[in-house]
């Protein structure tokens, strides 16, 4: 079957996550990615739990679709390998310390210069310029950095760090992209060129409304707990039996959810009569719908909002959320074959392209274990 990015050589110097992320995403739109790892070890996702047949479950999700060779940088052949693999590829990602390839004679410049197609992306936690440039960023300290954290959590309570490595992987995402777009570009100049992405960044990118409350008023954003910044009723609600989201800023929705809770008068009281009033008044707006929200179930609730159009679905837990209807309907668990487990589940990519789908043709290697194949493909260049 033909794939978006077939015939695309990616070499993959990256570890743990955002950068692996980005080849995933690459791969499994049909990029040959070649891994690169130490030989004492491999990748340090290799060692994260938990274990399946003594492979580590998190290193499979975001290595599917790769190939891997053992190579040492620090050893004199071996970095000849990897110099002579980057003069082949097309797109070369690595995450390592700014400065840290350039010492060892794999910086942009020098391989551009033999390698003039070459698509160069380096990721790091705080870019390759600026004063922190040389600062080790792992995921918790970009969100530290980025506001994410100082945003996060109850109003009064101390930061919270999102549950989710999100400037890993919105870093590896805004690789791929940018690695999309100078491929789109190279089809014109003939040239590659380099991409200097950060985690610092990506966390910095996600937040839009604070973003724009900084920049129009000048002063530090509140943080909210549940609430949102620019829209009311808009939070998570506990019902009877469990918790639902509803959003109902929108006038015609607040409305109708006025009449559902059997409060009609509450749609033309000053204090709510528009969303910037809400917003303004949910100390007072938010516990009166919890108030009546908490008499009924879940289900009756999102049925009578979903007659009328209003937004809302339930609260649902990470193994819920891939068990229901809808996830199964989207194809987001996906099945390959595991030449040593035979067929294993897995989720499927996000991408979704009509003509050349992404799929997964690989399970995420052994360390090493296409070392052979990748020299002889090296020879026969």
């Amino acid at each position: 079957m033909e794939m978006a990015l077939d015939g695309l050589v990616v070499l993959d110097l990256t570890n743990f996550l955002s950068g692996p992320y980005c080849a995933m995403l690459l791969g499994d739109m049909g990029a040959d990615v070649i891994k690169v790892e130490r030989p004492d070890g491999g990748d340090d996702a290799r060692r994260m739990p938990p274990f399946v047949e003594g492979r580590g479950a998190p290193f499979a999700v975001w290595n599917r679709n790769k190939r891997s060779i053992a190579l040492d940088l620090k050893a004199k052949d071996d970095l000849a390998v990897v110099r002579r693999l980057a003069l082949r590829a097309d797109v070369l990602l690595e995450n390592f310390r700014p400065g840290t390839l350039d010492r060892l004679g794999l910086g942009w410049e020098a391989l551009q210069a033999e390698n003039p197609r070459l698509i160069y992306a380096s990721i790091s936690g705080f870019g390759q310029t600026g004063p922190w440039a040389t600062h080790g960023g792992l995921d918790m300290m970009a969100q530290g950095m980025s506001g994410l954290m100082a945003g996060n959590g109850p109003p009064d309570g101390e930061p919270y760090r999102l549950p989710i490595a999100i400037t890993d992987v919105t870093a590896g995402m805004y690789t791929a992209i940018a690695v999309l777009g100078a491929l789109q570009a190279r089809h014109r100049t003939g040239r590659g060129q380099r991409i200097d992405q950060s985690l610092l960044e990506a966390g910095l990118s996600l937040g839009v409304y604070e973003a724009a409350h900084v920049l129009a008023l000048g002063t530090k954003p509140e943080r909210l707990g549940q609430l949102h910044r620019g829209s009311a009723p808009y939070r998570v609600f506990r019902t009877r039996d469990g918790w639902i989201t509803l959003g109902a800023s929108k006038e015609k929705f607040w409305r109708a959810l006025c009449g559902i809770i059997g409060q009609p008068a509450l749609a033309d009281d000053p204090r709510f009569a528009s969303n910037a009033q809400r917003v303004k008044n949910n100390a007072v707006l938010i516990p009166l719908l919890q108030e009546y929200l908490a008499t009924q179930d879940s289900a009756h609730w999102l049925a009578q909002f979903e007659a009328v159009g209003i937004p809302a679905e339930p609260v649902l837990s990470y193994d819920e959320a891939l068990r229901h209807p809808q996830a199964e309907a989207r194809g987001v668990i996906t099945e390959y074959d595991d030449p040593a487990l035979g067929p294993q589940r897995a989720l499927a990519s996000p991408v979704h392209l009509s003509d050349t789908p992404a799929r997964i043709r690989r399970r995420a290697p052994d360390l090493d274990e296409h070392g052979a194949e990748i020299r002889a493909w090296l020879d026969q260049g």
